[in-house]
C-alpha cells in the first residue's frame, strides 16, 4: 500500500477524544450544531476525510467550510455558534 495516500483510521476530535468516520455526523443531517461543525473541521483538519469528500457528503459550499474551518482556528468550537456569528465575524 502507497503511504502517501494512506488516510488515517481515526483522529482526534475536537473533544480530545479519538474520532473514526463511524463517529461522524450522518450525511443526511438536517440541524448543524456547534460540535458536529467541529467533528466535520477536526476530521478534514486531520485527514480523515478529503475536504472535497466532506463538503459533498454534507452538501456544504466551499465558502460555507471555509467559514466553519477559519472560525475554528480563530475561535475554536464556540466561534461555531450561530447565535454569536456577528461577533467572532470581526
Amino acid at each position: 500500500m502507497d503511504m502517501q495516500n494512506a488516510r488515517p483510521i481515526s483522529v482526534k476530535g475536537p473533544d480530545g477524544q479519538k474520532m473514526t468516520l463511524a463517529d461522524l455526523p450522518s450525511p443526511n443531517i438536517s440541524r448543524w450544531v456547534t460540535r458536529r461543525k467541529a467533528e466535520v473541521v477536526a476530521a478534514v483538519t486531520g485527514g480523515l476525510l478529503t475536504r472535497e469528500a466532506a463538503c459533498e457528503r454534507y452538501n456544504l459550499t466551499d465558502e460555507e467550510y471555509e467559514a466553519w474551518e477559519r472560525l475554528y482556528a480563530r475561535h475554536g468550537a464556540k466561534g461555531l455558534r450561530t447565535t454569536r456569528l456577528q461577533q467572532y465575524r470581526r
